[in-house]
């Protein structure tokens, strides 16, 4: 005889509805860190708007970060280079703007260049050498970090500028920081959130309603299926390590305003942390599943993490413990989904 089934059994619960798909497994992990912050709430620092204010502005670069992160992740492959090239722009920036008093119109445009040609090389590498992504990717990670540590005489680039003699000279931080680091609508919003949202609204029309996103998707899914529907493999991977150098350079602008100076150091680990929004976010590692929505999910669950923890005074090796623990229930989380 077989069993009766009954309406419960034919039909999945909205919860397991929810358990089986990216969106709804980020969207519980996002609600759980929130919940934890109002039973962990450091007497009610949580509660304050400033918090959640900082929490935005705190995430902001690693949420550029992650964003080209995503780009690169949808296609199966990975880049460790961002935070270091995050590094190498922040010291060009400052040299370019403090030691050199060049303008914003040359000094942005020049790093933005900078930092899609370290992507480009990542991506050239990787597409028409078929280096893996992570040999590739480690490779400019190092050269980026060297090249930093080289121009910069491996000091931070700050507004005390060396004169000929060995003396020092203080100059003004140039306009360009003080914008970018600034506050809007009564100080409510920084202006590196906006630009973050900016990032990440571009990405998403890219994304979402470009053929090169559905490309992105495609080389995922099945590269040579790909390639034999008539997608440029090449080309496509081409521009999203390519974009991926584009935003860290974004990234490292943003994180030279905040501190005000290029640090050569600015950017360690932080590659680290994009990667665990954009998998938390529910992307797949292996390529071909995700989208930008997703990740902006895993930046707010990794950002209001890292912010409950900072109130909390869990010292540094407990948020990288906690980071690394969140990363591998991610992962075994996709494994499930995929069996």
């Amino acid at each position: 005889m077989k069993p009766e089934t009954t309406a419960e059994t034919k039909k999945p619960t909205r919860l397991n509805q929810m358990l089986a798909s990216s969106a709804g497994r980020a969207f519980i992990a996002l609600i759980l860190v929130l919940v934890l912050g109002m039973v962990f709430n450091a007497d009610g620092a949580f509660l304050k708007t400033g918090t959640h204010r900082d929490t935005l502005r705190q995430a902001s670069v690693y949420g550029i970060l992650a964003c080209g992160m995503t780009l690169v992740i949808l296609t199966g492959g990975i880049d460790l280079s961002v935070g270091s090239v995050l590094g190498f722009i922040a010291v060009c920036f400052s040299l370019m703007s403090i030691h050199f008093s060049w303008s914003a119109w040359i000094s942005i445009p020049l790093c933005l260049l900078i930092g899609a040609a370290c992507g480009s090389i990542s991506g050239v590498l990787t597409a028409w050498f078929k280096v893996q992504p992570f040999i590739a990717t480690l490779a400019i990670m190092s050269v980026a970090r060297g090249m930093a540590k080289y121009v910069s005489g491996g000091r931070k680039i700050a507004t005390a500028v060396q004169n000929p003699d060995g003396t020092y000279r203080y100059v003004d931080l140039p306009s360009i920081f003080r914008m970018i680091d600034s506050r809007i609508l009564g100080g409510n919003l920084a202006v590196v959130t906006v630009i973050f949202f900016i990032c990440l609204a571009i990405v998403w029309l890219f994304v979402a309603r470009h053929r090169w996103g559905r490309q992105l998707f495609a080389l995922g899914g099945n590269e040579e299926a790909a390639r034999l529907s008539g997608v440029p493999v090449n080309r496509a991977k081409l521009m999203a390590y390519s974009a991926s150098g584009l935003l860290s350079a974004v990234a490292g602008i943003c994180q030279a305003a905040q501190e005000q100076q290029g640090d050569p150091e600015s950017g360690f680990t932080y590659e680290m942390t994009a990667i665990a929004m954009v998998v938390i976010g529910g992307t797949n590692l292996a390529g071909g599943r995700g989208g930008i929505g997703l990740t902006l999910l895993g930046i707010l669950t990794i950002g209001y993490l890292e912010k409950i923890l900072s109130i909390n005074a869990v010292p540094e090796a407990g948020r990288l413990i906690a980071t690394g623990v969140i990363i591998i229930l991610a992962v075994l989380t996709q494994g499930r989904r995929r069996k």
